[in-house]
């Protein structure tokens, strides 16, 4: 039987700077950061770096932390959406962070990548 290993932690430290790769196997960026829900104790968002050349002209994209799954044994991130859905996306630049507190911004957010954000099941 082939099982698949997952952690049960990892550090923040190590998960920055990972790669992110969809489904197909192309290469989308790398985790800049991670948005801690303080109310909740989860990760809201990731901070996904994506396109440039030589980090000159990368966007940011905050990324539901649920679209994310971890690949261990490639030691990657798995984006479950299509890279024409994140070329879509509202990216921003590391001068100029959107209000990620804003619940409007998570709602959003959540839904572009089709997905329930999560503080909605908390009611």
């Amino acid at each position: 039987m082939n099982k698949t290993i997952y952690p049960n932690v990892l550090s923040s430290s190590s998960i920055c700077s990972d790669h992110v790769k969809n489904t197909a196997g192309e290469d989308l960026g790398k985790i800049e950061d991670l948005m801690i829900d303080l109310h909740s104790g989860r990760i809201a968002y990731a901070v996904l770096s994506f396109g440039g050349f030589l980090k000159m002209g990368n966007k940011l994209f905050a990324i539901p932390w649920d679209a994310l799954k971890v690949d261990a044994i490639n030691k990657v991130f798995i984006l479950h959406v299509d890279k024409s859905r994140l070329e879509s996306a509202a990216g921003f630049d590391k001068d100029n962070w959107p209000d990620m507190a804003d619940p409007s911004f998570g709602s959003t957010l959540y839904r572009h990548y089709g997905f329930k954000p999560y503080w909605e099941n908390a009611a």
